[in-house]
């Protein structure tokens, strides 16, 4: 190979990007496993619905320990475990394709803990924000809250690009108008858990969260403040 052309034709993700993304295909590999009976025998077919009973964050889980004012670790582990397991191989495929897209994009931005703080702040406001709406009785599963807290980070990034290039800044919130659009008009059509409301909150708390863990770090957000 002649000096100059040793790179490689698909540029290399972050590793925290892969840390991100392995629990969830493995966790894949195991339960499509199991569905078509390359695993576990006859009971291997039941192992995605036993994975959500496991794993899945219900609503009523943060009422119980606010009504009973004592903590469960098993229920609060379920504002993390909800993010690892999918309703079916399709959920799980574009999860991933949203975090391995969103997270090079902010991993090559910002420093690995700072995308794992993004991305786990967003689950957890997520499954926060879901579990407080009154009358929800679905559970919530699946990375995309996570997702979205790495296109807040991402949308941060936009922004502050474009403030420093004196743009019209809201032009950064294009892509979760977009995204949300969709997610409204497909749920007005054909139905289904109001899911958008942990995506919502995931979004808002990656955005939120890169003016601590962001670039600058908390020195760039009190530089902020006091430019106000």
């Amino acid at each position: 190979m002649r000096p100059g052309y040793d790179e490689t034709p698909v540029n290399p993700l972050p590793p925290v990007v892969w840390l991100l993304v392995l629990p969830i295909v493995a966790m894949e590999v195991v339960l499509n496993a199991g569905a078509m009976g390359l695993a576990g025998g006859p009971a291997g077919i039941g192992w995605r619905s036993d994975a959500l009973q496991r794993f899945a964050l219900s609503p009523e889980m943060l009422d119980q320990m606010l009504a009973s004012g004592r903590f469960s670790a098993d229920f609060a582990m379920r504002f993390l475990s909800y993010a690892f397991v999918h309703g079916n191989l399709t959920h799980a495929i574009f999860a991933t394709v949203f975090i391995l897209a969103l997270g090079k994009f902010v991993g090559e931005v910002y420093r690995g803990w700072a995308v794992l703080a993004v991305f786990f702040g967003a689950v957890i406001a997520g499954g926060i924000a879901y579990s407080l709406v009154p009358g929800l009785r679905g559970a919530l599963f699946g990375a995309y809250p996570g997702a979205y807290g790495l296109i807040g980070a991402f949308t941060f990034i936009l922004w502050a690009r474009l403030g420093a290039e004196h743009a019209n800044r809201a032009r950064a919130f294009t892509l979760i108008g977009f995204l949300l659009g969709i997610q409204l008009v497909f749920g007005a059509l054909f139905g289904g858990a109001p899911d958008w409301i942990a995506d919502l909150a995931g979004f808002g708390a990656g955005f939120l969260l890169s003016f601590a863990v962001g670039p600058g770090g908390p020195a760039h957000l009190l530089r902020l403040i006091r430019q106000r």
